[in-house]
Formats: structure tokens, sequence, C-alpha cells
């Protein structure tokens, strides 16, 4: 007997979340490794700060006045020592020292202002950038057809659109400066040393190649910590948002435990490697300061040496100490700079691989107008299958007429719901076309099928906002009037009215406010506002109860006069009100007529269930 572990159950999610499409987890490791972004991560950014390239390009001038500003303090400190102190007149006239000290205010009035515009500027390029790429991903998560959403978990949609966008932003927000300071200061500092004085210049950059060789090292290590800390953090989501998603079952069935051992073993992997990658940092910026320290100790010792013998002046030798500390704060910068990135190329692969992915149900290049459609659904020699090699239809040629109420029964697996997808275009047939009124509903776009064929499934989803808001899903802009009346036309009305704020009552998280029956007759009127053409019933009956299932058969032959109507139930009490009835057996029609005639023939599949049907109710 097999058992599981909190360490399985991870593992498996592990497996299960990395299985991305688009973006090989191996090759996104050697990318980061590499310090580098993949092509579509890389495409990706570049689109999104295209329209900025102006205010990136006055962003980096802000940036160059600063740090100008900045890097002329230390040599003015210089020209302070070596030329404003020594002349000082009989009459305690000080000389140039005045205006040098003028020159050091205004430079650091300049610093000020420029850091101050470039925080703005920066701001706003930042905020605008998150806000077009949550936008693309959520417009896109909407486009992926239900397919992709089948196995793509809601935790993984929630870490895109949070962790991941937050890891972009930490990069636009202090990344970019602090590569940009970093670089600037690097060699402009560099420079200036070598210019100051050559031989102390040479030796204060004798450690140099000791910080190249620590920062190699760090970069390495980093990809791989960094992005284990965005895989954790990502089951940590996913496991959180499952657990509360389906809170009822989890309490029903006793799962708190075993959920919170998952849990605390996911959470736990998250700790570790954060830990990993906090480690690397406590290498890191002690090294660092370590390796300044030597190189400011040794600089003083040789460039007091020089001063002694007049090679030097004390203002030279000031300066130095002054820009080799400036020198070295940079590499603290560089370290949380390729925490970001890190972070930030993990969180770029994951997005652009998903804004990659290609609907399942693609839009129509020149879609077809279709501008009143009459409902007449015909399947035209429809091959479908899940999975290659193992068809759920083999080959339907069927046509419903415009108007027709038609009920589809089986067993489960028959193919029933199959259709009812095929039919509203959740999947597109392998074989064969779907038409409506004579036109491929692939020729058709998504807003003209969706307005003409409509689906009502048995779960159906109620969003937080009022009861009202939700009939008006389909059509926000239908009058209150017009929400009643198909309402009444339902029977829905006097429960809706006896509520606590009637049409304006909150139904709360996924409709809990309101029980099983009474979402689905929402759902239902929802459906019947919307007024489309085509309206299946994807056993739309079965959650309600029998007073709200009469009352809304009831309303069914009123409300589907004049549209064609599929019924797919297991309860022949809904069958009753159909025109036609169809059997379906392993994705084929094997019995097709009317309710009345399949009774009256004895026998047969439909027969057999109408007779099982009537003595369950005996």
């Amino acid at each position: 007997m097999s058992t599981s572990t909190p360490q399985r159950d991870s593992q498996d999610s592990t497996k299960a979340w990395r299985g991305e499409a688009s973006v090989d987890a191996d090759e996104a490791a050697e990318r980061l490794t590499a310090g580098t972004l993949g092509g579509g991560a890389k495409r990706l950014l570049i689109d999104l700060l295209r329209p900025y390239t102006r205010m990136l390009w006055l962003l980096t001038g802000v940036v160059v006045i600063e740090n100008a500003a900045r890097l002329a303090i230390p040599y003015l400190v210089k020209e302070g020592i070596d030329v404003g102190i020594p002349p000082i007149t009989e009459d305690g006239n000080i000389g140039p020292l005045t205006e040098i000290v003028g020159v050091v205010l205004v430079a650091t009035v300049i610093q000020a202002i420029s850091r101050n515009r470039f925080l703005v500027l920066q701001g706003r390029i930042g905020q605008d950038v998150l806000y077009e790429l949550r936008r693309r991903v959520f417009r896109h998560f909407q486009a992926l057809s239900p397919a992709f959403h089948d196995t793509y978990t809601s935790g993984r949609v929630i870490s895109r659109q949070t962790s991941d966008v937050e890891a972009i932003y930490e990069m636009l927000e202090t990344g970019f400066d602090g590569l940009v300071k970093a670089a600037l200061t690097l060699f402009g500092t560099a420079g200036i040393l070598l210019w100051l004085d050559l031989k102390l210049g040479l030796v204060s950059l004798l450690c140099f190649p000791f910080l190249v060789l620590l920062t190699n090292w760090f970069r390495k290590a980093s990809a791989k910590s960094y992005r284990a800390t965005r895989e954790k953090v990502a089951l940590v989501i996913v496991h959180f948002v499952e657990s509360m998603g389906g809170i009822r079952a989890v309490q029903a069935f006793r799962r708190e435990p075993r959920n919170q051992e998952i849990f605390d073993d996911v959470n736990d992997q998250y700790r570790v490697a954060n830990l990993g990658a906090f480690r690397l940092v406590t290498w890191f910026m002690p090294g660092t300061r370590l390796i300044g320290n030597v190189t400011i100790a040794v600089v003083l010792g040789y460039g007091g040496y020089l001063a002694t013998q007049g090679e030097v002046t004390v203002g030279v030798l000031a300066a130095f100490l002054l820009y080799l500390r400036q020198f070295f704060e940079p590499m603290m910068e560089i370290s949380q700079f390729y925490n970001t990135f890190q972070s930030a190329s993990a969180a770029l692969e994951k997005l652009a691989g998903v804004l990659e992915q290609e609907p399942g149900v693609p839009e129509p290049e020149q879609p077809r107008p279709l501008p009143e459609a009459r409902g007449e659904l015909h399947f035209d020699g429809v091959g479908f299958s899940y999975v290659e090699g193992r068809p759920v239809i083999p080959g339907l040629e069927l046509t419903l007429p415009a108007g027709q109420t038609v009920a589809v029964v089986g067993t489960t697996g028959a193919g029933k719901t199959t259709l009812a997808k095929l039919a509203t275009r959740f999947y597109d047939p392998t074989a064969g076309a779907v038409r409506l009124d004579g036109v491929d509903v692939r020729e058709l776009d998504s807003d003209t099928l969706r307005r003409h064929v409509v689906m009502v499934t048995q779960e159906n989803y109620l969003f937080s906002g009022s009861i009202a808001d939700n009939i008006r899903f389909g059509r926000p802009e239908a009058s209150m009037e017009e929400v009643v009346a198909a309402t009444k036309a339902l029977g829905a009305h006097d429960f809706i009215a006896a509520m606590p704020e009637g049409y304006d009552t909150d139904v709360a998280n996924q409709g809990g406010r309101l029980s099983a029956g009474q979402r689905q007759l929402v759902a239902f009127a929802r459906a019947f506002l919307a007024d489309p053409a085509v309206l299946i019933l994807d056993e739309a009956t079965s959650s309600l109860d029998v007073p709200s299932e009469r009352l809304v058969q009831n309303a069914l032959r009123t409300v589907l006069a004049g549209r064609t109507a599929v019924i797919i139930a297991h309860r022949l009490s809904t069958v009753e009100i159909a025109d036609r009835v169809l059997v379906m057996e392993k994705g084929v029609v094997v019995e097709d007529g009317s309710p009345a005639e399949l009774v009256a023939s004895g026998e047969g599949r439909y027969a057999g269930l109408h007779e099982a049907w009537e003595a369950s109710l005996a």
C-alpha cells in the first residue's frame, strides 16, 4: 500500500507548476545563470518600455547629472585643501576657499534636485509599465480557451499577476537606479583616480580583479538561488488559493491537518530558498566591504608615503580616500541589483511564456458577419478528441433546426458535454465543422458567437456584487425593468424580492449567500436576459430542488419558445419539455426522436431510461 507524504505532494505540485509551455525550465536557468533574458522575456521588456524611449533618455540624462554632481564633490574637497586653505592673507581673506565651498553647495543642490526628478520620472515610468503589463496579462488570460485554464491552476494565475509583477516592479523601481549609478560611479571614479595620480590610481585599482571574481561568483550562484525562490513562492500561492477556494470540501472531509502539513512543507521550502539567497548576500556584501577597507588602508599607507615625499598633495590623498568610499558603495548596489534582476528575470520568463501562449480557439483573421442569427446548428462530420488517438466524438453528422428544443441524454462519458463545448466553441473540432446558420463558428468573432450562443452549466459562477449585477452580466446595459421581467418569467422574482435588499443584495463570495437552487435561477435569468438564438443547458437543473425545478420547467416552455435549445440532462423530468431527444453513446447518436415516440416504441435506451425513472417516482 503506497503512502503519501507532504514532500511527495509538494514535489508533485512543483512538477505541475513547472510544466509551463513556451519556457523550458533548464533553458531559463541557463539564461539566468548567464545574466541574460530569454528571447521572449527580452521582447516583452523592450515592448513594454518602447513607448517611454524619450523619457528613458531623459531619465538617463538626469542620472548622469546627479552622478556628475556627486563625483565632483571629492575633487572640490581636494581643491579646497590644496588651493583654498594655504593662501590665507594677512587681512584674513581666505582666498578661493569661499568660492570652492559655494561650488560644493551648488553641486549638492544640483544632486538633490536631479535626484528628486529622477525618482518622479522613474516612478511614473515604472507604474505605467506595470499597469500595461497587468492589463496585458489579464486580457490574455481571458482570451485563452477553457482548455488552457483546465491545466493552468488558479494559484499560478494569481502568482503571475502578483508576485511576478511585483518582482518586475522592484527591478524597475530600484534596479535601474542601482545599475546606472553603479556603472557611472565605477567607471567615473576609476577614470578620475587615474587622472588625479597615475601611480596611486593603479594601486587603488589593484582590488578590481578581486571584485570581478567575487561579483562573478555571486552572479552565478544567485541566479539559481533566486530562480528557486520564484518557484517556491508560486507553490505557496497555489496551495493557499486551492485550499481556500475549496474550503467547503476541505472542512467537509476534515482535510485541514493534511493541507496544513502540505502548506508547512512548501512554506518551509520557500523559507529555505530565501535563506539560501540570503546566505549569498551575507558572503558577498562583507566580502566587498573587506576588499574595500583593505584597499583604503593600502592607499592611505602608500599615499601617505608619497605625500611625505612631495609626490602628491594632501588634497589629492583626501580626494582618493573619498573616491574610494564612493567606488565601493556601488558594489552594495550591484548586489541588490542582482537580487532584483534574478527575480525579475524569472518572472519575465514566466509572464512572457503566458503571453506567448496562442489561444486554443483563435479569432478569425477575417470574421464573417451574422447580423440576425436564426439558431440552426449543424454538426458537419465533426470529430473531436481531448487526447490524440482517443476520439470522444468519432464523426458526428447532426442538424438541429432553428427554434427546436432538443434534449441530449446518455451515460457519463457519452460525449454530451463535449457536444455543448463544441457548439459554444470552447474547443474546436479536430475534424469537420460546427455551423451556425450555415457559417462555420470558427469564422465568427467571439463577440458575435457569444451573443448568439449561450451555455448555462451546473456550476455557474456568481461574481461579487448585487443580484441585479449578476443577472446583467451578459447585458450590462439592461434596465431594471428588463431584469425583473426575466426573473418573473423564471419564477425567481419572489425569492429575490424577499432578500434583505432585494435586487441590490450582495451575493457574497461566489454566491455564498444564495442556495444552490437560487444561484442556478440567477444564472438562468442571466442567460435569458442575454436573449441568445441558441441556449444550451448542460445539467443546468440538476442542483434545483423539486419546487424550484417545477418553476423552471413551467418557465422554460415560454422562455425557450422561438429559440434553439439544447438540454443536456440526466433528470428526465427536464427532458419531457423537449421536441426531440437524442441518445448518445461513445460520441454517436444511437436514438433520435420525440420523447413520446421513443417511449411508445417500448424498446431502446431512452425507453429503458424512462421506465427506470418512472419506477423511481413510485
